[in-house]
């Protein structure tokens, strides 16, 4: 047997004012679409942007249902949406934050498995990095330079044909 590690590099922001410009607005666009969250059952509101090639910022939030597996995250909406918008147009960054309303929520929410898994097949399809940050309503920003960071071992088209 071998053991083998993977770890990847993160970037820790202590305020947003430490961004660039861009990051900065895409971070901001997320906090906006957060605010439209359809949240109910879990009081957990969750907004995303994405930034496009084009320069376009595409938005998304958490939509829940009574029927829990039917709701769709932020991510995946703003990810989803881009792609029906914008087809062809490669996504260069998203930027994801949460809130709730039973709690603060101070340090940053990552994607779940589907949305990571749908992250990375748009990284997988574009041939290019989607760099990620991430954020709670208020604390530390992490930022990651790809998808791939944070799902090393990701499940690709590759695994379902012998080609």
């Amino acid at each position: 047997m071998k053991k083998q590690q993977i770890s990847f590099e993160l970037s820790v922001f202590e305020k947003p004012e430490e961004l660039s410009q861009i990051e900065q607005n895409l971070l901001s666009a997320a906090e906006k679409a957060r605010e439209n969250a359809y949240a109910p059952y879990s009081n957990f509101k969750v907004g995303a942007a994405v930034l496009l090639e084009n320069g376009e910022i595409v938005i998304g939030n958490n939509q829940e249902n009574a029927s829990y597996p039917s709701g769709l995250c932020a991510e995946r909406v703003a990810v989803f949406q881009a792609g029906a918008k914008y087809p062809g147009i490669a996504i260069k960054a998203i930027a994801i934050t949460a809130t709730s309303k039973d709690y603060v929520v101070d340090s940053p929410a990552a994607p779940c498995g589907n949305c990571r898994q749908s992250i990375i097949e748009y990284e997988q399809r574009q041939k290019t990095p989607i760099s990620i940050m991430l954020r709670g309503e208020k604390g530390p920003i992490y930022k990651c330079a790809s998808m791939a960071d944070i799902l090393p071992l990701a499940f690709s088209s590759s695994f379902l044909s012998d080609s």
